[in-house]
């Protein structure tokens, strides 16, 4: 199959597409490559080509001869509102229901979706599944909201989409990710060797890692239309449920050294523990095989190999926000976050 990913060159999409080539399929991408800078250790596998555009201007003509499409591109962190709300829902919303509209137009009959569990927002129910009801606490999660309940909209027998629902992302990636939890705390313990939390770290979070992710996409994409159509997946693992204070507790017990303290209450409200019965179940050939402590690891050893220094973790591209608010101030991009000159081509 020849299938388009958007946000290929992204934290997770660069990853992705080894992994759908590997399984057999030809791979286009589109990126718009605000973050190409982010780079760390071994550059991306490339070989494929990269449709260098906005995603807000996909045509229809770039959908031809795509059978399936895996869709990630989006302003994916959740603080992303803070820039500009209007902007966020232009490209995470009205530019993906636009997409999936061009891709039924087209004949695209599989549209495998990224969405994400911070949907769950705060929930006081002990687990949430797919069928419990949304509480969004941002404008990211809105937008994964609504692009849910539009693409469903225009489900039938020729557009089939199927949502994944992420749990945080963590993982080693050539384009590195400092502003996720995991991640973030790996490469603190390793630069400062101390995780020092300002709040008590109470807050529950489900997390994944980006090869499991990358197994969901591969596993929809090669599942019967029947077992995936217009469903809901939580992608992950119910026993990687877990508090922040747990997760830092680990971090610092495989970062050598580490001092791990915490201070009082979270001001983020965010709370939500996630069942991934369902994946497991009814998904065929899904398995989620990584874990904190092993994924952990990984990253020590991605920083061991590419010597991660204070000055690299604090590099801007590695966190989202940071590289925006830089391409804004320089003129780069504009208000609307289109480039001002052409986009990087590598």
């Amino acid at each position: 199959m020849r299938i388009l990913i958007t946000g290929t060159d992204g934290y997770i999409g660069c990853v992705l597409a080894p992994a759908v080539i590997d399984a057999g399929h030809e791979v286009v991408g589109l990126d718009t490559r605000y973050f190409n800078e982010a780079l760390l250790g071994a550059p991306p596998r490339s070989g494929y080509p990269v449709i260098v555009k906005d995603l807000r201007d996909i045509a229809r003509e770039d959908l031809e001869g795509i059978d399936a499409v895996m869709h990630l591109a989006g302003l994916s962190n959740d603080a992303l509102g803070e820039l500009s709300r209007r902007v966020t829902f232009d490209i995470n919303h009205r530019a993906t229901v636009r997409l999936a509209k061009l891709c039924k137009e087209a004949g695209v009959d599989r549209f495998i979706y990224s969405s994400s569990c911070s949907v769950y927002g705060k929930s006081s129910a002990d687990i949430v599944t797919e069928e419990s009801p949304f509480d969004p606490q941002t404008d990211y999660a809105v937008c994964k909201m609504l692009d849910e309940r539009e693409l469903s909209d225009l489900a039938d027998d020729s557009f089939s989409p199927t949502f994944l629902r992420n749990a945080t992302a963590y993982g080693a990636s050539p384009r590195m990710r400092f502003d996720l939890v995991v991640n973030n705390l790996s490469a603190l313990a390793w630069t400062t060797r101390r995780i020092a939390m300002v709040s008590d770290g109470t807050p529950w979070r489900p997390i994944v890692h980006i090869l499991d992710i990358s197994r969901a996409f591969l596993a929809a994409l090669a599942a019967p239309r029947a077992a995936v159509h217009n469903q809901v997946f939580n992608v992950g693992r119910t026993d990687e449920n877990y508090q922040i204070r747990e997760i830092a507790t680990c971090v610092g017990d495989v970062f050598p050294d580490c001092e791990v303290t915490f201070g009082k209450s979270d001001p983020d409200q965010r709370s939500y523990r996630v069942s991934f019965d369902k994946i497991t179940r009814e998904l065929p050939g899904f398995s989620c095989d990584w874990d904190l402590k092993a994924g952990t690891t990984q990253l020590r050893t991605l920083f061991e190999q590419t010597a991660l220094s204070t000055t690299d973790f604090e590099h801007r591209p590695f966190t989202r926000i940071k590289q925006l608010r830089h391409l804004l101030a320089e003129g780069r991009i504009d208000p609307e976050f289109y480039w001002t000159a052409p986009a990087p081509r590598n």
